[in-house]
């Protein structure tokens, strides 16, 4: 259940819906879920860990909500229509 959790979170944040209210779109989700299927596929084929490949998923969610952060403070907090 959590592994599954984590990526269904990640493929739409990664996809572009905003944690703070702003939404996504479905080619935006896909697009995250093979943007995480790839990473989780690269990081199984050269034998990383379990516990890394979580790390690294959380690593790509913060960052995915930083670049949303930046992106609202320089539109001037402005939600997209």
């Amino acid at each position: 259940g959590e592994p599954l959790l984590l990526d269904s979170v990640a493929a739409v944040v990664i996809g572009g819906a905003s944690l703070f209210g702003r939404s996504g779109t479905i080619l935006g989700t896909v697009a995250g879920a093979l943007v995480i299927a790839v990473i989780q596929y690269g990081l199984v084929f050269v034998n990383v860990e379990p516990f890394w490949q979580f790390i690294a998923v959380g690593v790509v969610i913060i960052i995915s909500v930083l670049i949303d952060q930046a992106q609202r403070r320089f539109s001037g907090g402005r939600q997209d229509e």
